[in-house]
């Protein structure tokens, strides 16, 4: 039996983890996974609708947490704190 008024918890295809140093001299970057692989790095929200087409995934609304899960901070965030 399912209860009601239980949250929804979605499991979108995409998971962008959050921001990792870079080598020095680099920009930081976040990992990037697509249907729980690691696909590579995002320097920022453009890197990220690149790689989702190229995995032929289109995005619409970067902040519809069916689509794209961020963690360790959103879609504007690309810097270390």
């Amino acid at each position: 039996m399912t209860e009601q008024g239980a949250p929804h918890i979605s499991k979108p295809r995409i998971l962008v983890l959050g921001v990792c140093p870079g080598k020095p001299g680099e920009p930081p970057f976040r990992i990037m996974e697509i249907d729980g692989e690691v696909i590579g790095e995002a320097r920022n929200v453009t890197d990220v609708l690149e790689v989702a087409a190229a995995y032929g995934i289109t995005i619409h609304d970067l902040d519809d947490p069916d689509v794209v899960r961020w963690v360790g901070g959103g879609k504007y965030h690309w810097t270390l704190r």
